[in-house]
């Protein structure tokens, strides 16, 4: 769902380096807006791999926006829970909360605001699985990995990572009002790219975890450990990416070919980590590769989900391969 996965979810967080030098108002930074397009891209994944042609503009609309909402909202809910554990961490302590910028009064009325927008927008502009799942989302990430996992135990990405796996889940029922095989499958890619992008994160700010006792992989069992997962999770990732040939059929060619550069830069820059683990610039390249690949890997199921995908494979790319005539050759 659109759920915060991604970083303060369990998936995509935001590095120091990356930090933009604008501040944000408080009440827009409690809502993580850094952490939503990374969620409506998967979003938009879903929908292309539904099997279904284009819908609608205010459906897609309407997806996007309550999408965004219920992670804004999650975001927020993630500041309140973490609070004081932020006010305790260099990074973290200038945050609107434990600065004082933003009241937690204001911060929970927000939360709720934004949670009702969103069942509002998903129930009466799209349908009320949507609206469902994206609850879900919202609610695994905050009560599942924020609350339960995290401060628990060193697999808390592994398992919380479902939060930042709903999003295709949300596009699919938008799209054709239940979940087919091919939204689960995309579902399943991003729980197994999620560990590999967020522990190479955790590789660079495993001192601040320590200091406040969060059991992340680095923290608990060391750098070569965690680059070693890392190293496994980006083959897993590889080798599920290429089942995408069948969750879009008439441009399968076409995503099967330009995902291949994809997972040769991933494996490249996981296999490099793991041969120098306490390299920073190493970390940092994988982080940024890992949310570069998932927009990709959304991109190309885009792509290839549209008509003139299959009029490429099949009529360009295929003949090609075969040593045929193409059309107009």
């Amino acid at each position: 769902m659109v759920s915060a996965n991604i970083a303060a979810v369990p998936g995509v967080s935001p590095v120091p380096a990356i930090r933009p030098s604008v501040k944000l108002p408080a009440w827009l930074e409690v809502a993580k807006p850094r952490l939503i397009p990374l969620l409506l891209a998967s979003t938009l994944g879903g929908m292309a791999v539904s099997g279904e042609g284009w819908l609608d503009a205010s459906t897609i609309f309407c997806t996007l926006v309550g999408g965004a909402l219920a992670s804004a909202a999650a975001g927020v809910l993630n500041c309140l829970w973490e609070q004081d554990l932020d006010g305790r961490m260099q990074r973290t302590s200038r945050r609107a909360l434990p600065s004082g910028r933003l009241a937690q009064r204001q911060a929970f009325g927000l939360a709720i605001a934004l949670t009702v927008l969103s069942v509002v927008v998903l129930v009466l502009g799209v349908n009320a699985l949507a609206a469902s799942l994206a609850l879900l989302g919202l609610c695994s990430y905050v009560l599942l990995y924020t609350a339960l996992l995290k401060p628990r135990t060193r697999q808390n990405i592994v398992v919380g990572g479902v939060a930042g796996a709903i999003p295709p889940l949300v596009g699919a029922a938008a799209a054709t009002g239940h979940l087919g095989w091919a939204s689960w499958w995309l579902f399943a890619l991003i729980m197994v790219w999620t560990p590999a992008h967020f522990w190479s994160l955790a590789l660079l700010l495993k001192e601040d975890y320590r200091s406040v006792g969060i059991p992340m992989l680095p923290v608990v069992k060391g750098v070569v450990v965690t680059t070693r997962a890392i190293w496994h999770y980006s083959i897993a990732t590889v080798v599920l990416s290429l089942l995408g040939i069948w969750a879009v059929p008439g441009g399968e060619i076409l995503y099967g070919l330009l995902v291949l550069p994809f997972n040769g830069r991933l494996l490249q820059l996981a296999a490099s980590l793991r041969q120098e683990p306490t390299d920073p610039q190493r970390a940092k390249a994988m982080f940024r590769w890992s949310i570069f690949y998932l927009f990709g890997i959304c991109l190309l199921l885009l792509m290839a989900h549209s008509p003139q995908a299959a009029l490429v494979s099949w009529q360009g790319i295929t003949p090609a391969l075969l040593g045929l005539p193409t059309l107009g050759g």
